[in-house]
């Protein structure tokens, strides 16, 4: 479950870290994310998206709810419980679709939530939407 990176990115280009234990989905994100211009991180855990939220500060993460190791929901909750997300949005992106389960998403500090199977271009579409609305 190693981590993917661009380390070349151009100057300027917002870091997106992206987290799926399902390689397919992760790799999916990461193509799009990737050709609508974004500098994007992809790992495979909890653990492991944890610690890039900590060492690369991206403008965004795009967590998976369900990952070995921390649940997204645990990332966030314990990166908005230490301050160190400052900054970061927050796309749950998960096969959780109960009433509440997307109120538990958004009550531990999500910003946006999107069930599994999704359209890629509604997903791009709302990741641009989050990083306007925290860009101000």
């Amino acid at each position: 479950m190693g981590t993917t990176t661009e380390q070349d990115a151009p100057a300027g280009r917002e870091l997106v870290l992206v987290a799926d234990d399902d390689r397919d989905i992760r790799d999916l994100v990461t193509v799009k994310l990737r050709q609508a211009g974004y500098e994007v991180v992809a790992v495979g855990d909890g653990v492991e998206a944890l610690a890039v939220l900590r060492e690369r500060r991206p403008a965004l993460a795009v967590l998976d709810v369900m990952m070995p190791g921390l649940s997204g929901l645990d990332v966030v909750r314990q990166a908005r419980e230490s301050g160190e997300d400052a900054g970061v949005a927050v796309v749950l992106l998960t096969a959780k679709s109960r009433e509440f389960d997307i109120e538990t998403g958004f009550a531990v500090g999500a910003d946006d939530y999107i069930v599994k199977p999704f359209s890629p271009r509604e997903f791009l579409s709302r990741v641009n939407a989050v990083l306007s609305r925290v860009r101000g």
